[in-house]
This record gives C-alpha cells, structure tokens and sequence, in this order.
C-alpha cells in the first residue's frame, strides 16, 4: 500500500481532493465514489462492485504475482490423513493421561 499526500482544493463553498488518475484506473471509478465516514478514518468505494475473477483468470494472477508459498508445503504433511477428496483430516488429538489418587 502505498501512501500519498493530496492536498484539499476549494471549489466554491465546498473543498476537494484531487485524486491521482491512476488511482482512478486501479478502482474502476467511473462517474462516482460512496463515501465511508468510519470515524478514525475515511474509505472510498466504487459505486459498481467489483466483479470477482473466473478461476482460470484467478489462477493467471496467482502465477503473474510469483508469491512463494514453499513455507507452507509442511502443511501437507503434518501427521493428518488424506480422505476421499483429496483434502486432510489433522491427527487426532493425543489422550491426556489421567492422574491417580493415591
């Protein structure tokens, strides 16, 4: 994430913040924004929802962005057992043992 000073402009009675055209582009903002006053903080939204990616383009942007995800290969192999569909089911939990009144 990336901050950024804008600086507030007047426009008649009201004030505004330029925001840079890339930002623009990034978000999708086309003829509005919604305004979320949070308190402690401001967010603006597009007024049309994003749309969520096919798998296949999911996967073309999880490939593009070469995350490494090596660290979590362990996961796999972590004591559980494979089921049907291919998924794992985590170890079962040891037995504590239980204490005797002598």
């Amino acid at each position: 994430m990336k901050t950024q000073t804008l600086l507030l402009k007047r426009i008649g009675r009201s004030q505004a913040v330029c925001l840079p055209a890339a930002v623009i582009r990034r978000h999708h903002f086309k003829t509005g924004l919604i305004l979320e006053d949070r308190g402690h903080e401001v967010v603006l939204r597009s007024l049309k929802p994003q749309t969520k990616l096919s798998w296949p383009a999911t996967y073309r942007a999880m490939a593009a962005a070469k995350e490494d995800w090596s660290e979590w290969d362990a996961a796999a192999f972590d004591g559980g057992e494979e089921v049907h569909d291919g998924s794992y089911l985590p170890p079962p939990l040891a037995a504590k043992p239980r204490r005797t009144r002598k």
